[in-house]
Formats: C-alpha cells, sequence, structure tokens
C-alpha cells in the first residue's frame, strides 16, 4: 500500500509540471482544438496533446520505483506477461493518439488498432472467458471470448473517448473509475493493479488541475484512449478471477456512465440512420447544457452519478451474493431509467418521427455517397463544382457556393441559387463550412435556406460529410496542379 501511494503522488506531482510544458508544446505545433463544429462547447482554440503528459506521468513512478526498491522488481517478474501486455498494447494506443491528435485518423482506423490490440491483450492473457450474472451459472463463451475481448477494449476506450466533451468530464469519470478498480484490486490483494491504478489515478489527478472547466488544454485521444486501455485490462485482471455471482458486472456497473452514453449514442443513431461513427449534441452532458446549467455543475453532477455507479461496482465485486447483485441492478436501472427521462430521452421523438428522420437521413446518406464516388473522378475546380451542387437539393438548401483553394492564394468562387436567378438577401439562413479546417485558404462551402433560421444536426453530419469527401477531391486537385497558372474568381448564378 505504500509503494501504491508513492506512486500516486509522484504521478501526481509530475502530471501538475508536466502538463504545462505539453501545453506550451502543443501552442507552439498548432495543435489546438478548433470549435469548427456545432457540438463542439468550448468556444476558443485549445490545446489537444494532453495525454502525453498523462502517459508520461504514469509511467514516471513505474520506472523510478523499479530502480530504487527490489519489491517493485520483484512484482513485475512476478506477472512477466501482464506487464509485457500493458506495455506493447500501451505504446500501441499511444502510438494511436498521437497520430489523431496530430494528424487526425478516421474512425475505421481507430476501430482496426484498438480491435487488434484487444486480440494482443487476450494472447497475453487478459481474456473474457466468462460472463457471471446473478441470475444463474455464469455464461461460458467458448470461441467468442476472443471478440468478445476486443469488443470489450474498443468499447472502454471509445466510451472514455466519447464521454470527453466537458472541460474535466472523461478525466474526472475516469479517475473515479480507477479508483473503484483500485479497491477492487485491494480486496483481491493484487499489488500489481494497486500500483497501476494509484499511478494512473495520481497522474489523472495533477491533469486535472489544468483541464477542469475551464481548461487550458485537452487530451485528446492520447489520452482518453489510453485511460480507456488501462481500465479496459485493469478489469480484466481484477474480475477475471472472481469469485461473485456477478464478476465482470462489477467493472462495467463502475463505468456505467460512459458505457451507458456510448450505447445511447448507438441507439439513437442506428435509429435515425445517422453515421454511427459521426458526433452529435445529444450525449448526456449536452443534454445537460440545454438545461442551461454551466460547464462545472454538468460535470460535477456526472461526477456524483459516477461516484454511485463507482461504489456499487465495488459492492457487487465485494459481496458474493446473488440476491444482493440483482437488488443492486434492479435500483440502478430503475434510477438510470429516471434520470434519462428527466434528461429528455423520453420526448426525443414519437415512432413516425424517427422512422421519417430515418428515413431521410438514409437517403440524404445516399446521395453524399454519390456525390463522393463522382469527386473521386473529378480532376479540376469545374468538374468539382458542377459535381459538388448537386448537394443542395439533397440537404434542401436554395442556395450553394463554393470556393477551391488555386495558385498564388487566390481561389476559384462559385455560386448558384438552386431554382434560378435569386438574391442573396432573400436567404433566411446561411452556413459557411471550411473544407479543411486547419488550412488557411483551404477552401470554403456556402449554403441557404429561405425556410428556416437554422440547421439540424442531421443536416450538419451531411454538410460535414460532404466537406471531408470535398477535402480529399482539393488534396488531390493540388497534387495535380502544382505549378498551374493562378485561376480567377468566377460567379455563376442560377447556371
Amino acid at each position: 500500500m505504500l509503494t501504491a501511494l508513492t506512486a500516486f503522488i509522484i504521478a501526481a506531482l509530475a502530471a501538475a509540471l508536466l502538463t504545462p510544458l505539453v501545453r506550451e508544446l502543443a501552442v507552439r505545433r498548432g495543435l489546438l482544438d478548433h470549435a469548427h463544429s456545432s457540438r463542439k462547447v468550448h468556444g476558443r482554440p485549445v490545446p489537444r496533446l494532453g495525454g502525453l503528459a498523462i502517459v508520461a506521468s504514469f509511467c514516471a513512478p513505474l520506472l523510478g520505483l523499479l530502480l530504487v526498491t527490489g519489491s517493485v522488481e520483484r512484482l513485475y517478474r512476478s506477472s512477466p506477461r501482464e506487464v509485457a501486455g500493458l506495455l506493447a498494447g500501451g505504446l500501441a494506443i499511444v502510438a494511436l493518439g498521437v497520430y489523431d491528435d496530430v494528424r487526425g485518423a478516421n474512425a475505421w482506423k481507430k476501430l482496426s488498432v484498438q480491435l487488434s490490440v484487444g486480440a494482443l491483450m487476450y494472447a497475453l492473457g487478459f481474456r473474457i472467458d466468462e460472463i457471471a450474472h446473478p441470475f444463474g451459472p455464469a455464461i461460458q463463451l467458448g470461441l467468442l471470448g476472443l471478440p468478445f475481448t476486443m469488443l470489450w477494449f474498443a468499447g472502454v476506450m471509445n466510451a472514455l473517448n466519447l464521454i470527453d466533451g466537458l472541460d474535466g468530464l472523461a478525466g474526472g469519470v475516469a479517475l473515479i473509475g480507477i479508483g473503484s478498480t483500485f479497491a477492487v484490486a485491494a480486496l483481491r490483494g493484487d499489488a500489481l493493479m494497486m500500483l497501476l491504478c494509484a499511478a494512473l489515478a495520481g497522474a489523472v489527478l495533477g491533469f486535472l488541475l489544468h483541464n477542469f472547466s475551464p481548461a487550458s488544454i485537452f487530451m485528446g485521444d492520447t489520452g482518453s484512449m489510453f485511460l480507456g486501455f488501462v481500465l479496459a485490462a485493469a478489469a480484466i485482471q481484477t474480475h477475471q478471477k472472481s469469485s461473485t455471482a456477478v464478476a465482470l458486472l462489477a467493472p462495467v456497473v463502475a463505468l456505467g456512465l460512459p458505457i451507458g452514453d456510448t450505447l445511447l449514442a448507438m441507439l439513437r443513431r442506428l435509429l435515425r440512420g445517422r453515421p454511427m461513427f459521426h458526433a452529435d449534441r445529444e450525449h448526456v452532458h449536452h443534454l445537460l447544457l440545454a438545461k442551461g446549467w454551466s460547464h462545472r455543475r454538468a460535470c460535477l453532477v456526472l461526477y456524483a452519478v459516477a461516484l454511485i455507479l463507482g461504489a456499487s461496482g465495488v459492492a457487487l465485486a465485494r459481496v458474493a451474493s446473488g440476491w444482493f447483485g440483482a437488488l443492486v441492478l434492479a435500483a440502478l436501472v430503475a434510477g438510470g431509467a429516471l434520470f434519462l427521462r428527466w434528461l429528455g430521452y423520453a420526448r426525443i421523438g414519437s415512432v413516425p418521427e424517427v422512422v421519417e428522420a430515418r428515413r431521410r437521413n438514409l437517403t440524404r446518406r445516399a446521395r453524399v455517397r454519390a456525390i463522393a464516388e463522382s469527386l473521386r473522378h473529378a480532376s479540376g475546380p469545374v468538374q468539382i463544382w458542377e459535381t459538388v451542387r448537386q448537394a443542395a437539393p439533397a440537404l434542401g438548401a436554395e442556395f450553394i457556393g463554393l470556393t477551391l483553394p488555386g495558385a498564388s492564394g487566390r481561389g476559384e468562387r462559385f455560386a448558384t441559387f438552386v431554382d434560378g436567378p435569386g438574391e442573396a438577401g432573400s436567404l433566411r439562413f446561411r452556413v459557411r463550412q471550411d473544407i479543411v479546417p486547419d488550412r488557411a485558404g483551404g477552401g470554403v462551402i456556402e449554403l441557404g435556406w429561405t425556410d428556416r433560421a437554422a440547421i439540424d444536426r442531421d443536416t450538419e453530419i451531411a454538410v460535414e460529410q460532404l466537406c471531408g469527401h470535398l477535402a480529399s477531391a482539393v488534396e488531390r486537385m493540388d497534387r495535380t496542379a502544382k505549378g498551374a497558372e493562378p485561376v480567377g474568381v468566377r460567379l455563376r448564378r442560377g447556371a
């Protein structure tokens, strides 16, 4: 216990000191999180590489104590597979997170790496071979153990990533989850997991000094995915040999807030026909903000929810009674249902409204995919424009404009009213979206409507998807048009 406390203190001090240095590095490199989407709740660019400080501070006491105390060396030697798994898997996740924070990685690339890391951890002994529950014998997974373990790792990493939407929220929720895992490890006498949880808790606490509202730095995907990875591994290790009737349900409950929010997001997107990996503004923290709550108040309330769930997870891990587990789960389900109803999930829409939204979104996505396919064959500004202008009817817009990068920075502009000549003053609402957000002069798409004062999130998602395909076309055009003569500005109306 003394070694774990020492690791906690060292990690906390290291994170408190390292985070400002990482923040300065991110600012110098221009690695900032810009609020380019309405789902973002911060109003200014914020450095996003804070996960590096968490990782470095987590490793500092683990390496430092190894050099000064033989007990830590013996602890590592006693669990070589677990240490190797955490080292190899952690390095892979950190590499993925840094790449995503610096260069950007699409959802499929991230998921493939996460699943591969899950498979590696399975091979090294971090396995989910059965699912115990309080209502009867454990369910033996057999050959399904591998895919279930892979999904567990990917799921927890993405859950922490998705809930990272308010200053300090992901860090605080992770800290509570780490605390509950530490408590279970202490009950089991698992010294290695106690040491790892203590080091991670200290790193997160030191980082939160700079990340709590108003945050001066974000942990980014490096931090959220690394936290999710360690939590997923520690949960398996501390519960896979459990004798209680609920076993793996205990860490699921302890991490119930991020896991539940992720499952709700998947269900919401499936029902409404939205892209599964495209963010929205209907997460639990968004709904609290919609009620007029401040960032701090919403964050503290969600900390309280996470604390209740974490304590429940520890209780489930400690008490072997199946009836006790059933009562705890029933109380949590009832409380969760009331909480979601209060948040407004019961008012998301009637069945006909949801069905109509799904039909409309699937049709819109099909149109965007067709446009994307045409953009792959567009070789110049005019061809790109002729393809992109077809998006206006799919988005219900009366006006569409496009500014593409050009030689000498002059650019090329196109614009048209869908139903013939029109006046800009007739448009009730207009939106401008950068095609390549992090590049100056990377192009802009404009859309205008006469029948609305705002656009819904479904339309915004379609515009963001269109910009993603446009960005690929612009990059391809840049590669093939190096050294081309400057192009002038062209305005087309009613064409």
